[in-house]
């Protein structure tokens, strides 16, 4: 498992397994080979939800972005 954690407040966002891991890393932009954050926004929640991504992982970006423009994410090893 791997948790999610809000990059601006460390906040706890939820737990994800390896396969939407391995979603966000795959369809999200990576600064370097060492990235574990992205900037989540409304569009790319969608892209994500199209891409096949879990009702779990959908539900906590949801929550983690609510009604602002995007917000940065980080993921490490539970």
């Amino acid at each position: 498992m791997f948790k999610l954690t809000s990059k601006e407040t460390g906040a706890l966002l939820g737990a994800v397994d390896a396969v939407d891991l391995q979603l966000l890393i795959d369809q999200l932009e990576e600064e370097h080979e060492q990235d574990k954050d992205y900037y989540v926004c409304p569009e790319t929640i969608e892209i994500l939800q199209g891409s096949g991504a879990s009702g779990a992982l959908i539900k906590i970006l949801k929550d983690a972005v609510g009604n602002s423009e995007g917000v940065e994410i980080a993921w490490s090893k539970v």
